[in-house]
């Protein structure tokens, strides 16, 4: 059995005193922790990593761009743009709602002190807003495509129509986290659609539909009841999202060609 040492501290200012387990535990664990390197070494692979992943997001998106007729200076002020507006987000409507609040209230008696939930309702405000990065700008780079390619028009339609069905059904709502949806799958589904829908020039159909199928579908669909996430701004694009719709849009641009 595992010894643990319980000390005595205050939560809060006149609160009273509730134990907390210390931190270090006692001779007769069995289990012992040890760190050569500190954080030094887990500091190093991060940037690593961080830097690979920006020089393959530089050369393959790109490639990608390149595509579907954007040079290589428009990708990277799309690029910049994009990783600049991830961080904006501009406030469009407020979401008010009556949800339960749980309060703890505590009873001393002979001496023991007893915590006792109370559930109270309260009312919650959502700010919604609008992700620069990750919803303004995909939005206006699928315009511009069908813009410059009106006859696809209509498969693109087609297309971000299946897409946002797809990933509604996909998406899911978690508490303090947004709305989750898997990484991977809308950009296979997203090119597969423009494939079939567009065989002869599916790549603007793969960005047009994959992006806007998963801003739509992720976020447009799930405001009802997004005050439930116990977030006070819900962005539409923002947080996971972001990465979602530039990367479902990016990498079914790739993968036409493979299918």
């Amino acid at each position: 059995m595992l010894g643990v040492r319980v000390v005595l501290c205050r939560r809060d200012f006149g609160e009273p005193l509730i134990p907390v387990p210390n931190p270090s535990t006692s001779l007769s664990n069995p289990i012992v922790l040890h760190r050569h390197h500190g954080n030094t070494l887990l500091a190093v692979l991060a940037v690593c990593l961080a830097i690979d992943v920006a020089l393959l997001l530089v050369t393959v998106g790109e490639t990608a761009f390149e595509r579907i007729g954007f040079s290589s200076s428009a990708y990277a002020l799309i690029l910049l743009g994009t990783l600049v507006g991830s961080s904006i987000n501009i406030p469009v409507a407020n979401a008010h709602s009556t949800e339960p609040l749980v309060d703890v209230q505590e009873v001393e008696f002979f001496g023991l002190h007893y915590r006792i939930p109370r559930v109270s309702y309260g009312q919650v405000s959502t700010v919604i807003a609008v992700n620069v990065g990750g919803a303004l700008i995909p939005v206006l780079v699928s315009v511009y495509l069908l813009a410059g390619h009106p006859g696809l028009l209509v498969q693109a339609a087609e297309g971000s129509i299946i897409m946002t069905v797809l990933v509604h059904l996909m998406a899911r709502k978690v508490r303090g986290v947004g709305i989750a949806v898997p990484a991977l799958l809308p950009p296979v589904l997203a090119a597969l659609t423009a494939y079939l829908l567009s065989p002869a020039s599916p790549a603007v159909v793969a960005y047009v539909s994959g992006t806007l199928g998963s801003l739509v579908g992720a976020d447009l669909t799930n405001l009802r009841g997004i005050t439930k996430l116990g977030a006070p701004v819900a962005s539409i694009g923002g947080a996971g999202t972001f990465d979602g719709v530039f990367l479902t849009g990016l990498v079914a641009v790739i993968l036409v060609p493979l299918l």
